[in-house]
C-alpha cells in the first residue's frame, strides 16, 4: 500500500480511480465546480496537469468515497476499521488481561506501539527545492476558490504542525488557510485546538510561535491528524498505527520542528501573538458561507518541495464532500471505542446527509425501561467530538440503523412524541450552526424509537410479522429452481420506493 501522496495517487490509477484532466482549468472556482459534480455521483478521484497560471499540477477528491478512503487507511473493507477501533479503544482503557489470549493480544498491540514510532528521514524529499525570502511567492501554489462569495484563496488539507514551547509537545491539526498576500496567510482553529493552546502558551511567554504547514501528505496521515479521539498519543504515532509502521519525519529547514519526509510542499513561517487579520467568509460543511472573524497571522519565510510537487486540495460544503466520507471511516473507528463507553450500545452511525455529526442513530441491546434515553445522554458525553451532535436516535438492536427506511418505520411504529421525545435546551453548541437562536447555545432532541416495556407502556406490545421459518428456509433452498438466481436482492435501488437518490 501507499505510504505517501504518489503511491497513493498510483495505487487508485492501477485501481481505475484516478481521472488525469489535462485540457486547461482554472483554479478559481472551475476546478471545485468539476470535482463537487464527481462527488455527488461517487466518481473517481482527478488529477489536473494544466491549471492556469500554475507550475504544479491538482489532485482533488481523492478521498471521495469510502472505499478509497479504506484504501488509505490500508484496508479494503469498512469493516476491518472496527478492528482498528478496537486497538485504540485498548489503548484509551487498557484492562488487566483475564485470559493467555488476552495477554497475547495486548502484548501484539504494544508491539504495534512500538512498530509505530516515527523514524527519521536525513534526505527528505520535501526539502529537494528551498526557497526563501523574496523569492517566496504563495501564489506559486495553485490553491482553490471554491465558491463565488469566498473571500480568497484557501488552503484546506494542509496538516498544520505546532510544538507546546513548554514541554516541546507537538500538535498536529488539519484548519483552513486563506491567503493574504504573497508571505502571508491566516489560520482559522478553533480556541480549544492544540495549535491555539500553543499561541497562547507562546504569548504568555513573549515568544513567537512556530508553525509548519506539509502539503500532500500521504491521506493516511491526514486521517489520523483528523482524528480526535481522546488517547494520550502524538498524531505520528497515531498514523503510524493506522499505517502498521512508522511515519519518516524530518526537521524543517528553519524551524525546530518535524514534518513528513515525503511532503510534497513545506511552509515554515511564525506567528506574532495579536498579529490577526479578518479570514471569511467562506462556504462551510454546513451548507452556507461562515462569518467573517479576526485570525491569527502567519508570515512565512521558507518554502521547501519535492521536484514536480503535486498540490493536494479539497473544500467543505454540503455532503457528499471528502470530510463526510473521511466522517464515515472515522465513524467505524469509533464504533468499538463508544462500545467500551456506553456498554449497551450495539452500533451507532452518523449518516453523512445530517453532516456526519448533527444526528446520530443508536441501536441498543435493551433490558429494562429509561435504558434508551440513558444511552442518549452517555452519547452525548461519551466523546468529545459528540458535543455537537443535536438529534440522537435509539433504536432495538434488530434494525438496520443503516438503512434509512428501516430507521422511519421505527421512529413510525414505536415513538408517541408526547413520552419518547426529550429535549435539553441551552446546551453549548457550534457556532457554525445557524438555526440555534443564539449562536454557541443551542438545544439537543433524544428520540426512544425502541420496542417500550412496562411500566413505559401499559399494554402489550403486538406482535412483530415474520416469515414462517420452515417456509423461509424451503424457498431459500428452491430460489434457483423459481428461476430467480439471477437476481441480486441485496443491491436495491432506493429510487423504486419514492425515494430520489441520485
Amino acid at each position: 500500500m501507499a505510504r505517501d501522496l504518489r503511491g497513493f495517487l498510483n495505487l487508485l490509477e492501477e485501481r481505475r480511480q484516478l481521472r488525469r484532466i489535462n485540457a486547461l482549468v482554472d483554479s478559481d472556482l472551475e476546478i471545485a465546480e468539476i470535482s463537487n459534480r464527481m462527488l455527488q455521483a461517487g466518481g473517481p478521484a482527478l488529477l489536473f496537469e494544466n491549471v492556469k497560471g500554475a507550475e504544479f499540477p491538482v489532485a482533488v477528491n481523492l478521498l471521495g468515497t469510502e472505499q478509497r478512503v479504506c484504501w488509505a487507511m490500508n484496508m479494503e473493507k469498512p469493516q476491518e476499521l472496527e478492528e482498528l477501533g478496537k486497538k485504540l479503544g485498548m489503548l484509551q482503557q487498557p484492562k488487566p488481561p483475564k485470559k493467555i489470549s488476552q495477554a497475547i493480544d495486548f502484548g501484539k498491540l504494544l508491539f504495534d506501539v512500538v512498530k509505530a514510532k516515527p523514524g527519521r528521514d536525513f534526505f527528505p524529499p520535501c526539502q529537494q527545492v528551498v526557497v526563501e525570502g523574496d523569492d517566496l511567492d504563495l501564489h506559486k501554489i495553485p490553491m482553490i476558490r471554491p465558491y463565488s462569495g469566498d473571500a480568497g484563496k484557501i488552503i484546506t488539507l494542509g496538516l498544520v504542525i505546532t510544538k507546546d514551547c513548554e514541554t516541546g509537545t507537538p500538535n498536529v491539526g488539519v484548519y483552513r488557510l486563506q491567503l493574504q498576500s504573497n508571505n502571508t496567510m491566516t489560520v482559522h482553529w478553533l480556541s480549544v485546538r492544540g495549535g491555539a493552546r500553543h499561541l497562547r502558551k507562546a504569548a504568555e511567554r513573549g515568544q513567537k510561535l512556530e508553525i509548519a504547514i506539509a502539503l500532500g501528505v500521504d491521506p493516511l496521515i491526514l486521517m489520523a491528524a483528523a482524528t480526535p479521539i481522546p488517547v494520550d498519543l502524538s498524531e505520528w504515532l497515531f498514523a503510524g498505527l493506522y499505517g502498521g509502521s512508522g511515519v519518516p519525519l524530518t526537521k524543517c529547514k528553519t524551524l525546530d520542528l518535524e514534518v513528513p519526509a515525503a511532503s510534497e510542499f513545506v511552509l515554515e513561517g511564525t506567528i506574532t501573538p495579536g498579529e490577526m487579520l479578518p479570514d471569511g467568509p467562506f462556504g462551510d460543511h454546513m451548507g452556507y458561507y461562515g462569518g467573517v472573524e479576526d485570525s491569527p497571522l502567519i508570515r512565512f519565510h521558507c518554502m521547501t518541495h519535492r521536484k514536480d510537487p503535486v498540490y493536494l486540495t479539497t473544500f467543505s460544503g454540503r455532503p457528499p464532500k471528502e470530510e463526510a466520507m473521511m466522517a464515515i471511516a472515522l465513524n467505524r473507528i469509533y464504533t468499538p471505542i463508544l462500545r467500551q463507553q456506553v456498554s449497551e450500545i450495539v452500533d451507532f452511525f452518523l449518516p453523512m446527509d445530517a453532516l456526519s455529526y448533527k444526528a446520530a442513530i443508536i441501536s441498543i441491546d435493551k433490558a429494562y425501561p429509561g435504558q434508551a434515553r440513558r444511552a442518549a445522554l452517555a452519547f452525548w458525553s461519551a466523546l468529545p467530538q459528540f458535543t455537537y451532535t443535536k438529534f440522537v436516535i435509539v433504536v432495538d438492536k434488530d434494525i438496520n440503523i443503516r438503512d434509512p427506511r428501516q430507521v422511519v418505520w421505527a421512529i413510525s411504529s414505536k415513538v408517541d412524541p408526547s413520552r419518547d421525545v426529550f429535549i435539553l435546551p441551552n446546551t453549548p453548541f457550534d457556532t457554525l450552526d445557524f438555526a440555534s437562536e443564539k449562536l454557541g447555545l443551542g438545544g439537543r432532541m433524544g428520540i426512544d424509537a425502541t420496542t417500550k416495556v412496562p411500566p413505559e407502556t401499559e399494554h402489550e406490545w403486538g406482535e412483530p410479522l415474520e416469515s414462517d421459518p420452515e417456509v423461509a428456509k424451503m424457498v431459500d433452498r428452491r430460489w434457483a429452481e423459481y428461476g430467480l438466481a439471477d437476481l441480486d436482492l441485496e443491491d436495491v435501488d432506493p429510487n423504486k420506493f419514492g425515494y430520489e437518490v441520485n
